[in-house]
């Protein structure tokens, strides 16, 4: 098994991909030590072939060609759990791939669970192995091992047939529309253009005040770009414990700022010191009706929490009879929102396929229109 490190192996490659309906792909990477992946490895194929192990670190190839294919409107590419794949792509290609299919989110409309593994996928549904053994690979060393190629190898020749599978029981089904709907919000730019003015809204905040969120919004903004700029994991900047310390003791110097206990020592004597102090300045200059807030939750209507059980049932319920993940059909929050604002909550559940299959049973079942009851041994739905 050979690695494409030429350039002329790839553009041949890529020139007998482009002529296939559709091909799988897979990528290979490490971040543990970068904010962006490094792309290790691509892995394609085809159902008539060709297979192909791409090297993006181990020569000198220029990945325009396989750029130009992602961008390739006549060719799906059909991905496992895609988005860290598509990631990678949109930040070293600049572009998202176009038109594409995801198993894991099939698999889910298809009801196999909200998160069967990938392994399981396909021993159910071609009755394949996958062997792990290669699992935790340095996928940047080289040389790779044959076993390790065939290991990667096998992510893609395996994906054929799970796509395959589920693509017939989406047409069987007629649900062709809803992988429509859920491919949106993958595919889509702002899910991987996200500024860093919206990094803070990440973070498991413990702080409440106006004032220090402002603070946290700012530092973590700051933080966000320095570490896409160093190319780094955001805890090699600054921790997150740091974030919430600053927020909530305000250091308006760096003297202040090296009294903290989660700053490293001598670091207010840094330009990084001298930047967050700038952060947490700029931050408490902003006007207090201009500082980030927590929505004050809303009351809960009297009724409301039983109404929330009861729609928790019939989620399990209508999952269950059409075989789709429950949480495909809606979240918590949406459960939360009709329960309390009914017909008028703005939420997915009330939205297209999914009000269709459960959204209206949802409302039918606040609105007293139907019930649900145990009979014989089972729990039931019934007309009142």
């Amino acid at each position: 098994m050979k690695l494409i490190t030429r350039q002329a192996d790839l553009e041949s490659a890529i020139e007998a991909l482009s002529s296939a309906e559709f091909i799988t792909i897979d990528t290979e990477f490490m971040r543990e030590s970068t904010f962006w992946p490094q792309l290790c490895l691509i892995q394609m194929a085809a159902p008539d072939g060709p297979e192909v192990l791409v090297d993006p670190i181990g020569g000198e190839l220029d990945l325009k060609p396989f750029f130009g294919l992602m961008a390739n409107e006549k060719v799906l590419k059909v991905f496992h759990a895609a988005r860290q794949d598509i990631e990678i792509i949109h930040h070293l290609g600049g572009l998202i791939p176009s038109p594409v299919f995801d198993t894991q989110i099939a698999a889910m409309v298809c009801g196999f669970g909200d998160s069967v593994s990938y392994d399981q996928l396909v021993s159910r549904t071609t009755g394949g192995q996958i062997d792990k053994t290669s699992r935790f690979t340095d996928w940047a060393r080289r040389p790779l091992s044959e076993q390790q190629l065939e290991y990667a190898l096998a992510d893609v020749t395996h994906l054929i047939g799970v796509y395959e599978y589920l693509r017939n029981q989406l047409e069987r089904e007629n649900r062709t529309h809803w992988m429509a709907e859920e491919l949106g919000t993958l595919t889509a730019i702002s899910t991987y253009d996200q500024p860093p003015e919206e990094a803070w809204k990440r973070l498991k905040l413990r702080l409440k005040k106006p004032q220090e969120l402002a603070i946290v919004r700012e530092v973590a903004a700051w933080r966000e770009r320095e570490a896409r700029a160093r190319d780094v994991p955001r805890s090699r900047v600054i921790k997150d414990d740091a974030i919430f310390e600053i927020g909530q003791q305000q250091p308006k110097t760096t003297e202040a700022l090296g009294r903290l206990r989660t700053t490293p020592r001598g670091w207010e004597r840094s330009q990084a010191g001298q930047d967050i102090v700038a952060a947490v300045n700029a931050a408490l200059a902003i006007p207090k009706d201009e500082m980030p807030r927590f929505a004050r939750p809303t009351a809960t209507p009297e009724g409301a929490g039983a109404a929330v059980e009861l729609m928790k049932v019939l989620l399990r319920i209508i999952a269950e009879q059409h075989s789709v993940a429950p949480k495909v059909l809606a979240s918590s929050d949406d459960i939360e929102k009709i329960a309390v604002d009914g017909a008028d909550a703005q939420v997915p559940a009330l939205e297209g396929w999914r009000r269709e299959v459960f959204g209206d049973r949802a409302l039918d079942l606040i609105q007293g229109r139907i019930g649900i009851k145990f009979e014989k041994k089972k729990i039931r739905l019934f007309d009142i």
